[in-house]
């Protein structure tokens, strides 16, 4: 199924959610045993040059015993993003920038995912849902 990639379906289509839990980011160093990382069920991963970012339940880290400094909530758009769309990223991060509301924003195939501040992260879906409904209008 190819994702939407007109900007004014994808905005006023995006349905905001917040999940449950909270969640962290967490680095493993590149020379850590991979036996360390068992048992570990990340939402994302991503491998840098200076080691493997894990996001997990904060939970999850904690039980693991990994440090992290940024506590988030994670919000799924649940559009059905096309991988190729262009502005959706830059219309909804001015629109939480515009409320001093940060995000780190990793896509998946069929939707994007938002990582925000937890304690901040029911006012950043209301902000969302604000800007679905102008864009809706429009």
């Amino acid at each position: 199924m190819t994702g939407e990639s007109d900007l004014r379906k994808l905005l006023s289509g995006m349905r905001p959610v917040l999940n449950d839990g909270l969640y962290v980011f967490c680095t493993i160093p590149g020379d850590t045993d991979p036996e360390a990382l068992v048992g570990l069920t990340p939402v994302a991963s991503i491998l840098e040059p200076e080691g493997l970012t894990l996001v997990l339940a904060q939970e999850e880290a904690d039980e693991a015993g990994l440090p992290y400094e940024y506590t988030a909530g994670w919000i799924t758009l649940r559009v059905h993003s096309a991988l190729e769309a262009v502005g959706l990223t830059a219309a909804f991060a001015t629109e939480l920038g515009a409320h001093g509301l940060s995000c780190n924003v990793i896509a998946g195939y069929h939707h994007d995912h938002l990582f925000v501040a937890a304690d901040r992260a029911a006012e950043a879906v209301a902000v969302l849902e604000a800007l679905a409904a102008r864009s809706a209008e429009g």
